[in-house]
This record gives structure tokens, C-alpha cells and sequence, in this order.
């Protein structure tokens, strides 16, 4: 991936806590025909200090049939359009132009199926309780029933992905003057959910420095 210096982010902690919240990634997995590409819903941990993502897939998605090669996640976050209008120095010198700003994890490695009624259980139970957890009245695996259940994993096969090295890019302003940052800050914040999101990820930079 294109990073240039001042959008690299590289911190492990930065980086899983990204793609945990997104919970959702593009698996691409080249071949001698072609590239296989299936966007997935994850959960994160971490097993004896790498990250290990897990995630399920179709039976009849071949893909599946692809363990061992070298694969990519990417995981997309918040992204906005930045107007000029944002920036001060438009008024100064007009030399401005639109841009897009956005956050991406690439996650690089391999990954190996499992179909075991228990593991794909657990996995199963894990996304589940990832996103039912702050329900009021959260909704569990166990209240579907055993059959049904069972017939729906018959239908599915695990994918675990050990990570070996993962990349963010965090596009977001963070190399204009301050005056246009903070100018890139207050249109974000009100360009909706995403723009917010983005907003807070440039004033973290600015904290930074």
C-alpha cells in the first residue's frame, strides 16, 4: 500500500483496535486464474503474541479451498470527501483542492480452515456476543434451535488468518498547516458519522505533536 511517511501508522495497539472496531474486511486471495476477493465480518485475539483474525465463509465459496496461500484483509473505515471550502488558506491564495480522507488496515498473511462443530460453536458464539453485547435484551446463538443451528454450520466453514505484518494508512489532513487541519477538523464534524470519526482520528494527531 502507498503510505507516505506522515500517513503511515504502524503501532500493533492502534492497528488491532482499528480493525476490531470495523469488524468487517475484503479477504483477497490470488490464484493462477485470477484473485478470489470475499468480504467477511471478523473477530480479533490475540494467540502467543500475533494477531489471529477469524472469520467464516460459505462452503460454496471456493475461496476456502485456497488455505496456505498468501492473502490479504483490508479493512475499511470512516472515510469523507474534504471540500476546499474547509481549508482557511483558500481564501489566501486559492491553491487548494478537493481530496478524500479515510482510514485502511491491510492485514498480510495466510489463512487455514477449521469445521469442527465446536470450534466453528465458538466462533459462532464470539462474533455473536461481539455485536449483540450492548443490546438491551441481547440476542445468543442458543436461542435458535440445536438443529437449525447445526444444518446452518453444515452450510459454512471456518477461515482463521494468522497475521504477519499489518499496515494502516490514516488519511486525514494531517500534514497541512494547523490553521487548515483545524479548518479540515470542523468540516468533518459535520459531515456526518464518518466525518466525525475522521475528525477525531486528525485531532489525535495534533495531540501527538
Amino acid at each position: 500500500m502507498y503510505r507516505p511517511n506522515q500517513s503511515a501508522i504502524d503501532d500493533p495497539e492502534t492497528l488491532r483496535h482499528a480493525m476490531a472496531e470495523i469488524g468487517f474486511a475484503a479477504l483477497v486471495t490470488p490464484h493462477a486464474e485470477g484473485i478470489e476477493i470475499s468480504h467477511l465480518p471478523v473477530v480479533l485475539r490475540e494467540e502467543a503474541g500475533q494477531t489471529v483474525i477469524e472469520t467464516h465463509m460459505a462452503r460454496a465459496n471456493a475461496q476456502w479451498k485456497l488455505a496456505g496461500v498468501r492473502s490479504v484483509l483490508i479493512f475499511q473505515g470512516p472515510q469523507a470527501y474534504v471540500s476546499p471550502s474547509f481549508y482557511p488558506s483558500k481564501q489566501e491564495h486559492g491553491k487548494v483542492v478537493p481530496t478524500w480522507s479515510y482510514i485502511v488496515v491491510h492485514a498480510h498473511g495466510a489463512f487455514e480452515t477449521f469445521d469442527g462443530a465446536a470450534e466453528l460453536g465458538g466462533h459462532l458464539n464470539a462474533l455473536t456476543h461481539r455485536h449483540e453485547a450492548g443490546r438491551a435484551e441481547p440476542w445468543s446463538v442458543a436461542d435458535a434451535p440445536v438443529p437449525y443451528i447445526a444444518a446452518l454450520k453444515r452450510g459454512i466453514i471456518g477461515l482463521r488468518f494468522a497475521a504477519e505484518r499489518l499496515e494502516g494508512k490514516w488519511k486525514v489532513n494531517q500534514h497541512r498547516s494547523a490553521e487548515d487541519q483545524r479548518g479540515t477538523y470542523e468540516g468533518l464534524m459535520g459531515a456526518g458519522e464518518q466525518g466525525v470519526d475522521l475528525a477525531q482520528a486528525l485531532a489525535s494527531f495534533s495531540v501527538r505533536t
